[in-house]
């Protein structure tokens, strides 16, 4: 017999029952321990007959596809090809690309109330306070940041950058990444829109006995309303200060004494005055920044280049303090990073606005519930993992689902130290189901 393959070995088909992603029984234990399945259904519209999908098999499919890593509603086929693993986890019906895309479109019609949206948004603001009720903090930082997501859509706008798409704004907690709240905006709208009724609505969204005690963002918050806001809730805040004529007089003002480099080697030099804007109650320190251009344009004669943060902290908080504090809110872009690539949200499914908008809370979801099960349920070495790191070394694991004698085992082709970390987290799943919340 001639040889037709490049190597010598076979393939067969088998009739076993296998899967591929054998961890992400995992997530889904956690998700369904947390109360995902049950807050779905008691915050979304029902099916329209009783033949129709309960609103958890649309929500649950959909995180599930998130964290095991779909980007597009197309690849709920794929998923369906797990059929064994879905069954394990009291997930056999999953409704087909088509039936999902519908879905969306009802949830967020905004005839019918925005009746799915809003049922998300108390899913959203439930799960978030069963994770922090968890938390040993009182006091969090708020990073206030929005996010750009490219699409050719039917809807879609052109964005200040000249793209097409949408401009979600997004609401961290600093310290645990959680996302507090989100608000899927068109991408023609001002950067600057609404951002203290966004900072009021996270605000409220934080559990009895816990605050926002700091606050950071970038220039599009520089807004006298919004300050005022943050001092009257006694927040410490810190904001990159647009450099209008008034900031621009003022920075022309220090002298070259009070430029200072925070080290020998460093080099940019820093000085603080105080400012104060035509609205705001209060004055407040502006920490100023300034480097050398390397190189002059055509049009830019200025020697030195200069970046603002306006802030209430302290006086003890020296300008290289404010600075290096502020510049943490960086960290919000790490976590835009890991909603918009680990989690599919860099490209939006359907042509209409309020659907994709009912997507994208789903997807917040998805990425708040992997927060919660990296704190809560693994090892403290890996909660600094990202999704895709996940999936490479617990939810990519091959299986055997294996029925006898009326029990049902899922069989790991892992390592002991594996096998022992997967025992731990279905431990710990447990034992999270069981605290008050």
């Amino acid at each position: 017999m001639i040889r037709q393959t490049v190597f010598g070995f076979k393939i067969e088909k088998t009739d076993e029952e296998l899967t591929a992603h054998g961890g992400l029984a995992l997530l889904a234990e956690y998700n369904h321990g947390i109360g995902l399945r049950e807050l779905t259904d008691r915050y979304l519209p029902g099916p329209g007959s009783n033949r129709g999908y309960a609103a958890s098999a649309f929500v649950d499919s959909l995180v599930l596809l998130l964290q095991a890593g779909g980007r597009r509603l197309e690849d709920l086929r794929e998923l369906r090809r797990e059929s064994p693993l879905l069954k394990l986890v009291g997930r056999d019906l999953i409704p087909d690309s088509d039936t999902v895309g519908d879905w969306l479109r009802r949830m967020g019609d905004p005839q019918t109330g925005l009746g799915g949206l809003v049922g998300l948004g108390a899913v959203r603001d439930t799960l978030a306070h069963r994770i922090l009720r968890r938390d040993h903090r009182t006091d969090y930082t708020l990073d206030m940041d929005a996010m750009q997501v490219e699409g050719e859509k039917q809807d879609a706008h052109f964005t200040y950058q000249g793209k097409k798409g949408y401009m979600p704004m997004l609401g961290y907690l600093f310290e645990p990444g959680i996302c507090l709240f989100d608000e899927f905006r068109e991408g023609n709208e001002s950067p600057g829109a609404g951002h203290v009724a966004f900072y009021r609505q996270c605000r409220e969204r934080m559990p009895e006995g816990k605050r926002i005690a700091n606050f950071r963002a970038d220039s599009a918050s520089y807004q006298a309303d919004l300050i005022n806001e943050l001092e009257e809730d006694h927040v410490g805040w810190t904001i990159t200060a647009d450099q209008d004529v008034a900031v621009q007089k003022l920075i022309r003002a220090i002298s070259e004494e009070q430029w200072q480099r925070p080290y020998p080697e460093c080099d940019y030099e820093l000085a603080e005055t105080v400012h104060t804007m035509n609205q705001t109650e209060k004055s407040f320190r502006l920490v100023v920044k300034r480097e050398e251009r390397r190189q002059k344009s055509l049009f830019e004669q200025e020697k030195y280049f200069h970046y603002a943060v306006a802030t209430n902290l302290p006086e003890e908080k020296s300008a290289q303090d404010v600075l290096a504090w502020h510049n943490q809110r960086g960290q919000a872009e790490n976590y835009n990073k890991e909603l918009k690539i680990g989690f599919g949200q860099d490209q939006m499914p359907c042509g209409q606005t309020h659907a994709n908008a009912v997507y994208f809370r789903i997807g917040v979801i998805a990425y708040n519930l992997f927060i919660g099960f990296r704190r809560l349920a693994c090892p403290e070495a890996w909660d600094r993992h990202t999704i895709m790191t996940f999936r490479w070394k617990l939810v990519q694991i091959a299986g055997r689902i294996v029925r006898h004698a009326g029990q049902v085992v899922l069989k790991l082709a892992v390592d002991a130290d594996l096998f022992t970390l997967a025992q731990g987290i279905r431990r710990r799943c447990y034992e999270e189901r069981l605290v008050p919340v």
